[in-house]
């Protein structure tokens, strides 16, 4: 919290601290509830320390294409890990790519390195879907499965991700100029260092309450925000009460 990034070094060090064998949840991209991804160097690092403390890493990836605005970029952390042999869950959703919130529809994937691993993973998956829903809604499947296998709609899709993924990025940058310029003495770096559609700001829970009771923002208490929902016409009221909500103590 104090450089509002990441603590490579004490996320090393609790990954050093699991038991073999444990399940490690990681988010692929555009991380929720901060935005602070790791860069390619610490993702090298973390899948080290995964790889020596013999650790299973689930990638939850629900915004593939809305940080970096390409689905192949936004792949690069599990991908990686693919490239090293390290066996890993990764979940998919296409609820916010796809808009597709009332169907929530996503896939389940195992990245295994041989046959009869993939065949009794399949297995027990079978086993737990049956338990849970057996056969469930196809409808947002297919309208996902359209899209995906049809390549003209494919092109369409990732246009349209682009876009989307530019927007936040540029409401990123007026809202880092708009805060420079209100204090120029304050680091606003992590305010373009982060992506994807959230923001961790540092604000405290106190001064996230005075910017509810004061300015009628609304943000959770540990000072995260969604920037998919802000404006360009927005970015200098927001950047005038973070500005006044940090001289709160």
């Amino acid at each position: 919290k104090a450089t509002i990034g990441l603590d490579l070094d004490g996320m090393i060090a609790d990954l050093n601290a699991a038991p073999a064998g444990s399940v490690i949840c990681l988010h692929g991209c555009a991380h929720n509830p901060t935005g602070v991804d790791p860069t390619k160097e610490q993702w090298s690092a973390i899948a080290d320390a995964v790889e020596a403390n013999e650790l299973v890493p689930f990638f939850d990836v629900a915004y593939q294409g809305f940080a970096s605005g390409s689905l192949e970029e936004d792949a690069y952390a599990p991908r990686l890990f693919e490239s090293r042999g390290i066996e890993f869950f990764c979940a998919q959703s296409y609820s916010k790519n796809l808009g597709l919130y009332a169907e929530r529809i996503g896939a389940i994937n195992a990245v295994v390195n041989d046959k009869e691993t993939a065949e009794k993973t399949l297995s027990q998956m079978n086993r737990i879907a049956r338990a849970i829903y057996s056969n469930p809604p196809v409808h947002g499947a297919r309208i996902a499965a359209t899209v995906i296998n049809d390549p003209v709609l494919f092109a369409r899709w990732n246009e349209e991700m682009g876009e989307m993924a530019g927007r936040i990025k540029t409401v990123r940058a007026m809202l880092y100029d708009n805060l420079c310029e209100l204090d120029p003495n304050k680091d606003w770096s992590f305010v373009t260092r982060q992506i994807g559609m959230f923001s961790f700001t540092g604000l405290s829970p106190s001064q996230v309450k005075h910017m509810t009771e004061k300015h009628a923002i609304y943000m959770t208490g540990d000072g995260r925000i969604s920037l998919a929902g802000l404006s360009q016409a927005k970015c200098e009221y927001l950047a005038n009460a973070i500005v006044d909500s940090f001289t709160v103590e």
